[in-house]
């Protein structure tokens, strides 16, 4: 069998002495009909070549090569990073890795020019990661990430919900993302204590906007640090005083009266190009 079961991974990481840890969000795959199926959900182009962080003992990685993807995997792990490659050779002898021992966080660029991202991210840094690979790796245009669902559900979140927050406007900023299915606790060694979602990105144009990224980003986070307040109120600070802040909103044909979640990231733009000059 290519693909790792329970008994495989345990023997696995008995092998290498590892020990799952929770800091870096070590929760390994080892249900070969969910692998299956998030390749499927994926909808990949035929050998497309993916981008994979965190591939652990190689579970996901395997079911990517096996349906004919070749794969850039990052492990920030050494000593998984180092094993993957005979795991795979063992199984799957002609396929296509290469492996990164790096932080994904860190990463500045990505060899081989990935279109798509498919990963079990770590629950503590999934938002960070995505926003970052969305940043730094521009040949990717397409993804679906395995987070904690509760993220899952405020990426994909849209304008007027409960979960709508920073994270939804920020992906909005790069990409489509809507919930794909979910993924039980019991299909993972050591089975978390919370359910999993996936997430499916589709990239887009950002925004036309005179702002950039960085100012947008900023009217973000300034109008959901206080998202019980007004607008007007939120973006005080942001703006140099309320009454700056209801020029601004204004000026953006927003209502001073609205919250931080009603407004989608086209017009968090429109505000960010209308923020008073500082003298």
């Amino acid at each position: 069998m290519t693909l790792l079961g329970p008994a495989e991974i345990r023997q696995l990481a008995a092998q290498l002495n590892v020990r799952p840890t929770k800091a870096l969000g070590q929760n390994f795959l080892h249900d070969a009909n969910t692998i299956r199926r998030i390749v499927r959900a994926a909808e990949l182009e035929p050998g497309e070549t993916v981008l994979e962080i965190g591939p652990g003992l190689g579970s996901l990685t395997l079911g990517l090569l096996a349906a004919g993807h070749p794969v850039v995997a990052v492990e920030v792990d050494a000593t998984l990073a180092d094993a993957l490659p005979a795991t795979i050779a063992e199984r799957l002898p002609a396929a296509q890795l290469t492996v990164l021992n790096a932080d994904a966080l860190r990463l500045a660029e990505v060899p081989g020019a990935p279109s798509a991202l498919v990963a079990n991210l770590p629950y503590n840094v999934a938002v960070p990661v995505v926003l970052h690979l969305l940043e730094v790796v521009p040949s990717l245009q397409r993804g679906l990430v395995m987070v904690q669902a509760e993220v899952a559900d405020r990426l994909a979140a849209a304008p007027g919900s409960k979960v709508y927050g920073v994270p939804s406007v920020k992906v909005a900023w790069y990409a489509a993302a809507t919930r794909a299915g979910a993924v039980p606790a019991s299909v993972f060694w050591p089975a978390p204590n919370v359910e999993s979602g996936l997430v499916r990105l589709l990239r887009r144009p950002p925004p036309v906007t005179s702002a950039s990224r960085a100012q947008v980003f900023a009217a973000v986070d300034a109008a959901f640090a206080q998202r019980r307040k007004t607008l007007r109120a939120a973006l005080a600070g942001w703006a140099g005083s309320a009454a700056a802040a209801e020029q601004a909103l204004h000026a953006a044909g927003i209502d001073p009266q609205a919250r931080g979640e009603t407004l989608d990231v086209n017009q968090f733009a429109r505000l960010a190009e209308n923020r008073p000059r500082t003298r």
